[in-house]
């Protein structure tokens, strides 16, 4: 169901399920065709690759179908590496209202899997885990992958669905519990994003 991988980066390494953090946190980058998943753990100031990986829908099957492998699919990951905070990207306003209501629901089963697991739930902008993560909110994917793979010490790149996610979880860890100002004031709307 859904792709993982563990250790020390996507390239495999040094298992970090031997210790356990004071924390763990599940970030998710929806998506009705493909939801990335990462989790991350915080001990004090420092962070940790725990796992990250892809769940992937059939593209041909039907909606419920589809929301269903998405939801069964983190409740395995939550199962398993049992975080304890989750942090989730919005959805942005897209130039296409169908593909926006798609990809909402694709985030309202990944919000589900958490809060049927009792999690607390954070949600971010796009700008806003870019802006953690690389210091600039109009980041490019391929930035994105960078710094995740420089802040949590990758061995390889995880793919740009897990980067995301993993993304997501990091600015949780820094703005979210409180390691760092999240870098949002003198911002508006436009367009449904922080701009």
């Amino acid at each position: 169901m859904a792709e993982a991988r563990s250790g020390n980066g996507p390239a495999g390494g040094q298992s970090a399920g031997a210790e356990r953090h004071a924390m763990r946190i599940l970030g998710i980058d929806p998506g009705l065709r493909v939801t990335g998943f990462g989790v991350i753990g915080r001990d004090g100031q420092r962070l940790s690759y725990v796992t990250s990986g892809c769940i992937r829908t059939n593209e041909k099957g039907e909606l419920p179908e589809r929301l269903r492998t998405i939801l069964d699919g983190l409740a395995e990951v939550i199962d398993t590496h049992r975080p304890d905070h989750v942090a989730v990207e919005k959805v942005f306003v897209n130039v296409n209202p169908q593909s926006t209501l798609l990809l909402g629901q694709a985030r309202g089963a990944a919000v589900c899997a958490a809060v049927l697991a009792d999690l607390p739930v954070a949600e971010y902008t796009a700008l806003q885990v870019k802006q953690a993560v690389v210091g600039k909110g109009h980041a490019q994917k391929e930035q994105v992958q960078e710094m995740v793979k420089r802040l949590l010490k990758l061995t390889g790149y995880p793919s740009a669905d897990a980067a995301d996610a993993l993304a997501c979880a990091i600015c949780h860890a820094h703005a979210g519990l409180g390691l760092g100002a999240m870098p949002t004031r003198g911002l508006r709307m436009r367009r449904g994003r922080l701009a």
